[in-house]
């Protein structure tokens, strides 16, 4: 069963403008904390999601919830695409902003401020991507119908997202690590203690597996395929329009 976490608890604030201010806030800092708390797996777990978007042959791509722009980076190496990254933290698109121009990207990777269940597009999208963004969703379906919304019939949507292993040890492993060592790192490095908190705590409380299969089926999607990652500690869904 999924719970509704916030970053702030004790704000007045809605989670969507919590989820704002919180990236706002790390967002200088958020790229090398989580290349520490994912031990540099996250490189290949990226490598896994773009090798299934060459492998569709998509041309026209949505990121959503692109934050400071790795996996937007990391499909710019397939020849010939097109792509729209979007998110709500304009600090962690400045970010990014940073990257393409260093990388001379600025013309295949086009940004803009939009909300993931409002997204300002039509259907025009061959495949659609967000890699742990979902979770920080204010209403999961809502942002799963826009990204339905906005593709081509056999479009795909790919979702990297943290889940829950199922097995000792990594089980116990994902515990500590998400309600321990996660907010502590966050304090001392990224000084919000809530941010850090909040991901650890999000990870632990969201539908994984089967549960978010049923999810994107209800939505609409076919073909949807759950693939767990280093154990588990990480999902790969990929589901078709």
């Amino acid at each position: 069963m999924s719970k509704n976490v916030t970053p702030y608890k004790d704000s007045s604030l809605s989670k969507k403008e919590q989820v704002t201010l919180m990236f706002d806030r790390i967002a200088q800092k958020y790229d090398g904390l989580n290349r520490v708390l994912s031990l540099g797996l996250d490189k290949g777990w990226r490598k896994k999601l773009v090798n299934g978007v060459r492998k569709q042959q998509a041309i026209d791509i949505l990121d959503v919830a692109t934050g400071t722009g790795d996996v937007a980076i990391a499909l710019s190496s397939i020849s010939s695409v097109r792509i729209e990254a979007v998110d709500l933290s304009a600090q962690m698109l400045a970010v990014q902003a940073k990257q393409l121009d260093k990388l001379q990207l600025n013309e295949r990777i086009k940004l803009q401020v939009a909300d993931a269940e409002k997204l300002p597009f039509k259907e025009q999208f061959d495949a659609v991507t967000v890699a742990f963004g979902i979770r920080n969703f204010a209403n999961l379906d809502k942002g799963l119908s826009e990204m339905f919304r906005v593709l081509h019939p056999n479009g795909c949507l790919y979702i990297l997202e943290t889940s829950r292993p199922k097995k000792f040890p990594m089980k116990q492993a994902h515990y500590i690590m998400s309600n321990v060592i996660i907010p502590l790192l966050g304090k001392v490095f990224a000084e919000d203690k809530s941010a850090y908190a909040y991901l650890g705590e999000s990870a632990t409380h969201f539908p994984d597996g089967k549960v978010m299969c049923n999810k994107l089926q209800e939505i609409g999607f076919t073909k949807v395929t759950h693939r767990p990652l280093s154990g588990g500690v990480v999902s790969l869904y990929v589901a078709q329009k």
